[in-house]
């Protein structure tokens, strides 16, 4: 990488993380789902063949004959920060990159072999410089870590479903099996989402930009802390009742709400392990070979364990009340759908606390187990 690919950079000093494996930015359970397929025998060459069942192909004739394609002669700053993303993050191949006319903010990563990014005019018309460095950090992130995998078998098993949609139990199946996808699917974005700071190495304009894709370009008018609390108040607000809605909502999606992506990250920025890794202590991809499954599952279950324990979401709390074999279940449940859980009314022989949780419920959430 030349230093001529940082002429658009600012002044300020960014760190770079040679060899980094996406292990060190992934989310627990999507890098456990990654170790996980990367360990299978044969996985290449069956999704290398799962790929020429999909438009790929035409998708890259469509993009390079309708968009256009990002070099140092058109969008010659985002050619810049391509270059740049992929450098500070030890991404040998640059992938191509292709702007398309569309008003709606989006990006999007796609290909197995050679990963192509897309970025639409309403995101550049959106977002400033160190805002757009963020995303294009967070696309890099998602060719380094191989997540066109998941949305390959997404557009795929959704085609088929969509085909089978007649046979009742072979829709149910294949749709079960999507939902599953899904939910890895909106982890990885939470672990492109830290490859992004990662790479802009500025966790106020990751912040600007995520709360300009949920409001526009009104920033004169937003409040950062205003809109993390947002995030606060969606996790913890609510009974029962609620706590379902948002599990009925977020089903559907690919990735996570806004306010919860903003609230994920700078939980992380403020951890131990993103201090590690700008300190130079990450995986290296050379190891990658040596990763336990079993290791990498357990830290998966280690983290969804935590999230419930200390989640301070009316139904996760009470996962953890019964978890931890709280007494008065019936009393429980008839309050938490009934939003009379805060009154402390409760006649019945327990503690006489209120949220009867077992662990610091007053924490930070870990953030997932309720998305």
């Amino acid at each position: 990488m030349t230093e001529s690919s940082h002429d658009s950079a600012p002044s300020r000093q960014r760190k770079r993380f040679p060899g980094i494996s996406s292990r060190a930015y992934e989310h627990p359970a999507d890098r456990s789902a990654l170790v996980a397929l990367r360990k299978l025998s044969g996985f290449d060459t069956v999704f290398k063949a799962l790929s020429g069942l999909l438009p790929e192909r035409s998708l890259r004739l469509l993009f390079l004959s309708d968009s256009v394609r990002v070099s140092d002669a058109q969008f010659a700053h985002l050619n810049a920060m391509l270059r740049d993303a992929c450098y500070i993050l030890d991404l040998e191949k640059v992938p191509a990159m292709y702007v398309t006319q569309d008003p709606r903010p989006n990006a999007m990563c796609i290909g197995l072999d050679e990963p192509i990014i897309v970025v639409t005019t309403g995101l550049v018309e959106l977002l400033d410089e160190e805002e757009m460095r963020a995303v294009v950090g967070h696309e890099v992130g998602h060719a380094l870590s191989g997540h066109a995998v998941y949305r390959t078998i997404l557009l795929f098993l959704t085609n088929l479903a969509l085909k089978v949609a007649w046979i009742p139990l072979g829709h149910v199946a294949i749709m079960a099996i999507v939902t599953a996808l899904r939910e890895w699917f909106r982890k990885s974005e939470l672990s492109a989402d830290r490859a992004g700071l990662l790479v802009g190495q500025d966790l106020k304009a990751s912040m600007r930009g995520l709360m300009k894709i949920a409001g526009g370009n009104h920033l004169h008018e937003m409040n950062v802390d205003a809109f993390l609390a947002q995030a606060e108040e969606y996790e913890a607000g609510g009974d029962l009742r609620d706590s379902v809605l948002k599990i009925l909502n977020v089903l559907p999606r690919s990735h996570p709400f806004t306010t919860v992506r903003a609230a994920e990250l700078k939980k992380w920025a403020e951890g131990r392990d993103f201090q590690r890794i700008m300190d130079g202590h990450y995986p290296r991809r050379s190891e990658d070979k040596d990763t336990s499954v079993t290791d990498s599952f357990r830290e998966s279950a280690a983290h969804y364990a935590g999230a419930v324990k200390t989640s301070k979401d009316p139904l996760m709390k009470l996962v953890g009340d019964i978890a931890g074999g709280a007494g008065d279940l019936g009393g429980r449940l008839r309050d938490k759908f009934t939003g009379n859980g805060s009154s402390g009314s409760s006649g019945s022989g327990s503690s006489g606390s209120s949220d009867g949780s077992s662990g610091s419920g007053a924490g930070d959430r870990d953030g997932d187990g309720t998305k």
